[in-house]
């Protein structure tokens, strides 16, 4: 790339006009999207054997992903396919009601993330803990290496061997060079011995036909009924959820990458729409791809929606065209390409024991949750809602024993603190400090911090280093004063901040029906 090229802000290498009219970016961005179309052909094809489904339908699917994805995202140069993520989610779907069923799925799953984008869901990234993400990511890739067993059982021997090459392949050639995707290499390498040695083995052609023309405008096949509906929306729920996870995930990767925002909201409602159009067009659901992305934006300088859309126009030109020989890939190649990227994506480093030692056994709790109910339920969306879930209970009990209560009696003390009043104080009144957040889970116990029965006339609790949250807070300082009324003593309660006052004036007192 040319010395003025490199002199260009990242908000400029952004702008598809300012590409459009310079020859040597527009090279950039069309190489780009060639070699992530090349790197996407054996993963689609792979993902679309995990949801169950033939192999055009994904390759339909990443073809109008990428096309729609590239005008409506919020992030260019980010690519949309086909994903193994969501493709896990609608596998049973398809095994139990068929491929009508899951187009209909798909376009009810956009419908929701546009929904949620306009109820701002992107927002919410920032609730999630990062444990829940290495779980997710962790579970994603249990879930990968899983799917590939059945291809593994009863099967010719020389399948073994042939998943080994290709691991072996995947795995070395990059230190040779990168200039060709390793996963292409694998494959074109096993098909070539597969061909020539004359070895049977199972080949996508065995799984389902490839698309011999562009993809075309379609009705899903089911009863418009609320019976359909119930079979689908929880399917659709669980793609929505876990299409804008992924998407908003490696969208924020790809904004510290290159050094450009991004929008979060446009980027949600555009992978609705997305996935509205492709359901109509006979395609499986997706979202974002974080390993091709980082193909197309890090390995190949890809970085506006001209490299995301020629993604997708040159992988279905590449499988219309290429077909037959794409129908005699052995399925031994897509398998250890699946294995390597399921190895790739677990984070290895969340489990050595130097980390586990390190890390807060509540930190692990987290990761192991999302894990196991993910892996348990076969859902993503599960996994990583009891993950932070549990993630947010956790968090409460931790902050809720910060929360200290400290009695004084001393005529000194009391002097002291009484400095800036005209409240008179002597041994007969007891000063009560409270220091810490109070919301519900603190407050619960706050209630058992007082001595009613041995405590003098004159209660005063101070409050200048504690801020009220919430309606439980006000209620259990209101349980208070009313065990102490009980006891025929007086309580006075000082130093609350201006927004803890505004609401125990609100609320004090008449929060017990």
């Amino acid at each position: 790339m040319s010395t003025a090229v490199n002199k260009l802000t990242p908000l400029e290498r952004q702008s598809v006009w300012r590409t459009l009219k310079s020859p040597r970016l527009l090279k950039t961005e069309l190489l780009a999207g060639l070699v992530v179309s090349l790197a996407l052909i054996p993963e689609v094809i792979a993902f679309s054997i995990i949801a169950g489904v033939d192999p055009r339908i994904g390759i339909f699917a990443s073809f109008t992903m990428s096309i729609v994805i590239a005008f409506s995202g919020g992030r260019p140069a980010m690519i949309s396919a086909a994903a193994g993520a969501v493709a896990l989610v609608v596998a049973p779907l398809v095994r139990s009601h068929g491929v009508d069923y899951l187009f209909a799925a798909v376009i009810l799953a956009g419908i929701f993330q546009v929904i949620l984008a306009l109820l701002g869901v992107a927002k919410l990234m920032r609730f999630i803990p990062r444990q829940v993400m290495i779980g997710f990511v962790n579970a994603l890739a249990i879930l990968i290496f899983l799917s590939q067993m059945p291809e593994l059982g009863d099967v010719p021997w020389a399948v073994y061997p042939l998943v080994l090459l290709g691991l072996a392949i995947v795995y070395f050639f990059p230190k040779i060079t990168k200039a060709v995707p390793a996963p292409l290499i694998a494959i074109v390498v096993l098909t070539l011995i597969t061909v020539f040695a004359k070895v049977t083995v199972p080949t996508v052609g065995d799984k389902g036909e490839l698309p011999e023309s562009l993809p075309f405008f379609l009705i899903p096949n089911v009863p418009f009924t609320f019976e359909t509906l119930q079979v689908i929306a929880p399917y659709a729920l669980a793609v929505a959820f876990v299409g804008l996870l992924e998407s908003l995930l490696t969208a924020k990767l790809v904004d510290d990458i290159t050094d450009t925002p991004s929008n979060k909201t446009r980027e949600s409602w555009g992978q609705g729409t997305a996935n509205i159009v492709t359901g109509f067009f006979g395609g499986i659901c997706g979202c974002a791809m974080i390993g091709q992305t980082m193909i197309g934006v890090k390995a190949s300088g890809g970085r506006t929606r001209i490299s995301t859309m020629f993604a997708g126009v040159f992988m279905l030109l590449l499988a219309v065209v290429l077909g037959d020989i794409v129908a005699q890939i052995p399925m031994a190649a897509l398998v250890a390409i699946m294995i390597f990227v399921s190895m790739t994506t677990f984070n290895w480093h969340s489990i050595r024991p130097s980390t586990l030692k390190m890390m807060p056994k509540s930190e692990t709790a987290v990761m192991v949750v999302t894990v196991v109910f993910t892996v348990a339920t076969n859902n993503l969306a599960i996994g990583v809602g009891l993950g932070v879930l549990t993630a947010m209970v956790l968090f409460a009990n931790r902050v809720a024993h910060f929360v200290t209560v400290k009695r004084d009696q001393s005529t000194e003390a009391l002097t002291e603190t009484d400095a800036d009043t005209d409240t008179d104080t002597d041994t007969d009144t007891a000063v009560y400090h409270v220091n810490g957040e109070l919301f519900f889970a603190s407050s619960n116990d706050l209630y058992t911090q007082f001595d009613y029965a041995g405590d003098p006339e004159k209660i005063i609790i101070d409050m200048s280093a504690s801020h009220l949250w919430d309606a439980s807070t006000v209620a259990a300082l209101d349980s208070v004063k009313t065990k102490y009324t009980n006891y025929g003593k007086t309580v006075e309660i000082r130093g609350l901040n201006e927004a803890s006052q505004k609401m125990q004036d609100r609320m004090g007192g008449k929060l017990e029906g």
